[in-house]
């Protein structure tokens, strides 16, 4: 029987090095925070140089050994150099997340080709070229993505260029999971619903009343009845990519409240 001793320490990311993309805000944060509480060293990644300084400043003064730069994760030659500068000036990094990303909200029809790509860039494309640099160090370690309940069905309302870049996430996580198993690496994803973030906030707490509407909507889709919190998504990422998840690997975890399993016509009582 295992001790009680080791069943808490296969949480602890104590000696680890994570890094996080898109970190300095929102989910990214929550994580960063989360994986710093339980011990690992998290080097942050983020386009905003502003809200990732003041967001080192709040992790650090908590505790939390964190590192950030600035770069832009669809540009590759910024990707090689960042994370070569990880491995030399943090030591090895054994856990990565993919977290940054952006949306859209035009409709097939009309969104521009450059909007298009950039989602594509950003949210398929900076996963894949942060992963490889992983299978390079070759030393094992485990990657979590950030998709989307999108990613698995559709959402409609012009989400169609963030939903085809995440359904891409979903499947570069299997694909990943099981070409780079022989390596030691553990690729999962997880699948949130909408979340509780600054950016959320804008998109419901405007002026007038179509907000509002479109929050009471969201929440009819999710069986229990709340967002998820920054927190949630944090709670899962750090258990994937901890040892108490030695044996997951090709997992898309939905942390959704039920969202992906309630059929449009159905109801909840």
């Amino acid at each position: 029987m295992k001790s009680i001793q080791h069943l808490t320490s296969l949480h602890d990311l104590t000696g680890r090095i994570a890094l996080v993309t898109g970190g300095a805000a929102g989910i990214g944060l929550a994580i960063s925070r989360h994986l710093g509480a339980h011990g690992a060293t998290v080097v942050i990644i983020d386009l905003d140089a502003t809200e990732l300084a003041a967001s080192v400043r709040a992790l650090t003064a908590a505790g939390i050994r964190a590192i950030g730069w600035t770069g832009d994760i669809a540009d590759e030659a910024t990707v090689d150099a960042l994370v070569a500068r990880a491995f030399k000036e943090v030591g090895l990094v054994t856990i990565l997340i993919n977290n940054a990303g952006i949306g859209s909200h035009a409709l097939l029809e009309k969104i521009e080709l450059t909007e298009w790509q950039r989602v594509m860039e950003v949210d398929l494309t900076g996963s894949f070229m942060m992963a490889r640099h992983l299978i390079a160090a070759g030393s094992g370690g485990s990657i979590v993505n950030i998709s989307s309940i999108a990613g698995s069905s559709a959402v409609g309302r012009g989400n169609i260029s963030y939903s085809v870049a995440k359904a891409g996430v979903n499947q570069m996580t299997r694909e990943l999971a099981v070409e780079w198993a022989h390596a030691g690496i553990r690729v999962n994803a997880v699948q949130p619903c909408q979340v509780n973030t600054p950016y959320f906030r804008l998109l419901v707490d405007g002026p007038g009343s179509e907000g509002k509407e479109k929050l009471a909507h969201m929440l009819r889709g999710i069986p229990l009845g709340r967002l998820a919190e920054p927190e949630d998504i944090a709670a899962a990422v750090h258990f994937l990519a901890s040892d108490a998840a030695a044996m997951i690997t090709e997992v898309l975890l939905p942390v959704d409240g039920g969202n992906l399993s309630l059929n449009a016509g159905g109801t909840l009582c």
